[in-house]
């Protein structure tokens, strides 16, 4: 996976990147990428930037706002974009620093807002170098027009002393984490930090996404890379976790997103002879099975539809940390139960993994291969197969979300899958539970299971 598909980056985003920890390298990866692309890139910068760092783009053109005009600066910059696809625009040079100024914020607003460029990617605040950093009083210096801000921090600081050595403003973070100076850099001390709205999230613009950079991992670190991607999106602003490597062939390890699962379990069962959810198989209500999955997988939350037999549904979940949804109009088909489950969610959701509650052989692992399939490629559809056969539950990115929220009548949603099916990821399995449901009590049967309806019919 590329940084742009990471980041979804679309014609008309402004980035801003902060931090330390590579966040140069990375916006000078992604304006290679763009412009390999076709997309007409402009980067810039609204601090300092060194000589080496200026070396990384294919042109660059200097704005000195006290000799030139921004509009007498136009068609430089446009013919170095014609020519090379991307430019960078900097301030004049400092020469007691070795560094080139930065461009007022006003001025990268206008530049954004000219549309002559579809991205605008601009680095604004320095860190001296260190994979770590906390913001000072007068930065980061981030323009009103940003769509999007990647606070970057490089991996390799976890497990160093919290000193000058290894990060920018060690006593601020310090303040920032609650921790004692020199202590060694945990994963929850980053994620304090870059959740911190006077660390990362300084200076945010409301609107602005939020995404993330946890550079420079190496194979022994994922783990703990996972569990601090995770621990970031506990924080409500932060919309997804990109980790990776971006100065290697491969920029992008995976990226992490809130992924709901959704059980639908509203409708009436009639095959079944009704409450189809409430029958008994291996002792525990079907209903249950699909839920206890999906409660031990890495989804969250767990959202599940209810409809017929709803009250009696809902004892059956007992005290299990669940939203349940009552869909009053289950009656007109399954596509009422998909758009329930949909309006439940968390606003910043990723993904939801729909299961079924007729499934009761699915178990978390399924879940689970899914999640980690996607974050690998942030594929619209994820699908399990078995033997080259589509199966149950499915995975669908947010961006089909509206799609699927347009769906009338007693269809689930196979239209929205087959009209993605080109882009969809597989997960081969090896065991067939993802194609086996429950239609009628004789389904029940082949594991010595009596049918029977707690709770009556």
């Amino acid at each position: 996976m590329n940084l742009t598909t990471a980041f979804s980056i679309q014609t008309g985003d402004h980035v801003a990147f902060v931090g330390g920890g590579g966040k140069s390298n990375a916006m000078f990866r992604l304006g290679r990428e763009l412009a390999a692309a076709g997309r007409r890139v402009l980067l810039t910068t609204t601090t300092r930037i060194f000589a080496a760092q200026i070396a990384q783009a294919p042109a660059h053109v200097i704005f000195d706002p006290r000799q030139q005009t921004l509009t007498g600066l136009l068609p430089a910059l446009e013919e170095a974009v014609a020519r090379r696809g991307q430019v960078l625009l900097i301030g004049a040079a400092d020469a007691e620093s070795g560094k080139a100024f930065g461009l007022g914020p006003e001025v990268v607003d206008a530049l954004t807002r000219s549309g002559r460029f579809d991205v605008v990617l601009n680095e604004a605040d320095g860190s001296r170098m260190r994979p770590f950093k906390a913001p000072a009083p007068h930065e980061p210096v981030i323009p009103a027009t940003t769509t999007l801000v990647v606070p970057v921090v490089g991996l390799d600081v976890l497990g160093r002393p919290l000193t000058d050595e290894h990060a920018h403003r060690a006593a601020r973070i310090a303040e920032l984490a609650g921790v004692p100076l020199a202590a060694p850099v945990t994963p929850a001390m980053v994620a304090r930090v870059l959740a911190h709205p006077d660390g990362g999230l300084k200076g945010v613009p409301p609107s602005a996404r939020v995404i993330p950079l946890l550079n420079k991992l190496d194979r022994g670190a994922a783990e703990t890379a996972h569990a601090l991607a995770r621990r970031l999106l506990r924080a409500e602003r932060i919309d997804s976790v990109v980790v990776g490597a971006v100065g290697t062939e491969t920029p992008v390890g995976w990226v992490e997103r809130r992924v709901a699962a959704v059980v639908l379990a509203a409708g009436e069962g009639r095959r079944f002879g009704g409450g189809k959810q409430l029958a008994l198989w291996r002792g525990k209500p079907l209903l249950l099975h699909a839920v206890d999955a999906a409660l031990a997988s890495e989804a969250e939350p767990v959202v599940v539809v209810l409809g017929a037999r709803a009250e009696a549904c809902r004892a059956a979940l007992g005290d299990r940390p669940v939203t349940v949804v009552v869909n009053r109009h289950w009656a007109r088909g399954q596509s009422t139960s998909l758009k329930s489950g949909l309006a439940a969610l968390p606003p910043r959701t990723g993904a939801a993994v729909f299961l079924l509650a007729d499934q009761p052989r699915v178990s978390a692992a399924v879940v689970d291969a899914l999640l980690e399939r996607y974050r690998q490629t942030l594929a619209p559809v994820v699908w399990p197969e078995f033997e080259g056969r589509r199966g149950n539950p499915v995975l669908f990115d947010r961006r089909l979300f509206p799609e699927m929220m347009r769906l009338r009548g007693d269809v689930g949603a196979r239209p929205v899958l087959l009209a993605h099916r080109h882009q969809a990821a597989r997960v081969p399995l090896s065991d067939p539970a993802i194609l086996h449901d429950v239609d009628t009590p004789a389904d029940l049967e082949g594991d010595g299971t009596s049918v029977r309806i707690e709770g009556g019919r």
